[in-house]
């Protein structure tokens, strides 16, 4: 488990002199107004909000500042479908610690197929050596469902001493494999394991003592679980289905 001492990425800063106005996207965004600084957790740290407030936008930034590829995979992977991405990448600065990661993974669930079509293509090259595959169990990521691939990487792939950069994860899982994620990550953290997470889960959002940064129109604030709309709306479903449903049938 790693501390504040050991951790693989402490901060992000933007870099407001290189700013020269704030009017394009992604620097419209609303949480970008008054970023200053972004301290991450040791072992994980949430990145929350509702759609188009800017996590993935967030995350991919990060990623690509780490060395990434947009679209996911290792640091060694190298390949577009569809150049997408942002230039935020260009405005952060990344704090890293003294430490460095001896694994790392760039999860994206919109763009996993293609990093599952990537893989294919590299083990298909005559002399490759080890096949990437292996390393995620064994089997083709394009002949199991879209909630096994994405399992596959968390279980088979992901070893432990990493950092992990996970967008959505939970989009192809069941709750019962969302808790059995939880699980993994604890295992990964307590294996000197780093995790930046964008999720809509409330179930993933659980995981103890973490940073969790809700992205809204008014910016940028850190909360706790139970704070989330994600979580009372969660709550309020379970709690009185048949009065929520009236109010919202009515409408």
């Amino acid at each position: 488990m790693l501390t504040k001492e050991t951790q693989y990425i402490r901060s992000l800063y933007l870099k407001r002199d290189q700013i020269q106005s704030f009017a394009r996207y992604p620097l419209n965004l609303p949480f970008i107004h008054g970023l200053e600084e972004l301290a991450f957790h040791p072992n994980v740290t949430y990145i929350i909000g509702e759609n188009g407030m800017g996590k993935s936008t967030l995350l991919e930034a990060i990623a690509i500042s780490l060395g990434f590829n947009p679209e996911g995979g290792t640091r060694n992977f190298n390949f577009s479908s569809y150049d997408s991405h942002s230039d935020l990448d260009k405005y952060l600065r990344i704090v890293k610690g003294v430490h460095r990661a001896n694994d790392s993974f760039f999860f994206r669930a919109e763009t996993f197929y293609n990093v599952a079509t990537h893989i294919e293509e590299l083990d298909s090259e005559p002399l490759g050596g080890r096949r990437i595959i292996d390393s995620f169990g064994g089997k083709s990521l394009h002949e199991q469902s879209h909630g096994e691939s994405f399992f596959a990487a968390f279980i088979e792939r992901f070893q432990g001493n990493g950092l992990y950069i996970l967008d959505e994860p939970e989009a192809a899982l069941s709750p019962t494999r969302q808790l059995a994620m939880l699980s993994r990550i604890h295992e990964l953290v307590a294996e000197g394991s780093q995790f930046i997470i964008s999720t809509h889960s409330p179930i993933l959002m659980a995981y103890p003592k973490s940073f969790i940064y809700q992205l809204e129109d008014e910016g940028m604030r850190e909360v706790e679980l139970e704070d989330t709309p994600h979580y009372s709306i969660m709550n309020q479903f379970f709690s009185d289905r048949d009065r929520l449903l009236h109010h919202l049938f009515k409408r």
